[in-house]
């Protein structure tokens, strides 16, 4: 039974649409600060599609996660006892929220940058960053630094090989979502304990 190589084709279809770009930049934009699914997989596919416009697309990606972060920082700075808790409890991470605190006083900035470049749950970054006070502008510049790295590199890898890594990504598609998927619950048991 496939699962992950119809998603893929349904979203490679969804990302011809139209009005893609406003998606990805709304998804990007929310992804930041509450929204569960990583911006990656909508930016990999609308590349793949229209791999002329991959530099266009990090960048929207990338101006757009950032506004997000800005709001995840405002979310935690002003709002955190009634909407940054709620949103840490609705997506169920308190154990991991407590630990990128705790990882926060000493190593803030550094924090936010490896956040944005890794699969690292970016938004508990930006709403503890608010939280605690870290300065603005480093965490602005860490910000761009981190989400710029990763969707410039999403998109230079399929701008440079998308027919050729095409084949080969349908081929494992269902491995490469079933290893994602117990990577997550693998990490969840981690920091749950």
């Amino acid at each position: 039974m496939k699962i992950f190589e119809p998603l893929y084709d349904r979203v490679l279809q969804w990302s011809r649409h139209r009005l893609a770009e406003r998606y990805l930049g709304f998804v990007s934009f929310i992804e930041s600060s509450f929204f569960p699914i990583p911006t990656a997989f909508m930016l990999a596919p609308m590349v793949m599609a229209k791999p002329d416009r991959a530099w266009w697309l990090a960048t929207l990606a990338t101006v757009t996660s950032v506004a997000g972060g800005l709001l995840g920082y405002l979310i935690g700075y002003f709002l955190f006892e009634q909407i940054g808790q709620t949103i840490i409890d609705a997506l169920g991470k308190q154990a991991a929220f407590d630990e990128v605190k705790a990882r926060f006083l000493q190593d803030g900035v550094w924090i936010v940058l490896l956040a944005g470049v890794t699969p690292l749950p970016y938004k508990l970054c930006t709403i503890t960053s608010g939280l605690l006070g870290l300065a603005i502008i480093p965490f602005t510049i860490a910000s761009v630094i981190g989400r710029a790295g990763q969707f410039f590199i999403i998109a230079g890898v399929l701008k440079w090989g998308g027919p050729r890594i095409e084949p080969q990504l349908r081929r494992w598609m269902e491995v490469l979502g079933w290893l994602c998927i117990a990577l997550a619950v693998a990490a969840y048991l981690y920091f749950r304990t």
